[in-house]
Order: C-alpha cells, then sequence, then structure tokens
C-alpha cells in the first residue's frame, strides 16, 4: 500500500529520511526551516500533522527525535 501524503509531506519526509541518513541523526526544526526556507510555525505545523497522521514519530520537547516511519521506498526524490 502506498502511503497518501501531499507533495509538501512527501519532501518533508523525504528531507528527514536524507537528513539522518547522511549525518547519523535526525534533522532539529531549524534544519527544516533553513532547508525549506519558511518560518518556524510553518515547519512547526507540519511536524505536528506528519506526527498525527502517523508518518513520523517524535518526543515533543526534546530536540532532534523526528524518526520518518514511511519506508525508504515509499518517498519521493528530495527536490
Amino acid at each position: 500500500m502506498t502511503p497518501s501524503f501531499t507533495y509538501k509531506q512527501g519532501q518533508y519526509l523525504a528531507f528527514v529520511h536524507s537528513y539522518t541518513k547522511l549525518n547519523r541523526r535526525p534533522p532539529a526544526e531549524t534544519d527544516l526551516r533553513c532547508y525549506f526556507g519558511t518560518t518556524p510555525p510553518t515547519v512547526h505545523n507540519m511536524i505536528i500533522k506528519l506526527h498525527e497522521t502517523g508518518f513520523i514519530s517524535r518526543e515533543p520537547g526534546k530536540a532532534r527525535t523526528i524518526r520518518g516511519l514511511v519506508p525508504a521506498e515509499k518517498l519521493p526524490a528530495l527536490e
């Protein structure tokens, strides 16, 4: 079954996967903000939405706990 996420959600998920693979630790919201060129509330709202829909896991209030739950082969290419 293919996960049902929007284009933007897919890009965030692909970034989380790529960042974690390259840096051996999950990204902070600041890393996402810098990459996507958005505001802190925009990134935070996306993280909350991805968590609510079950695409990521995280520990609220703790830094760098974002973990992607979508298999890598289901993720779009990061643009």
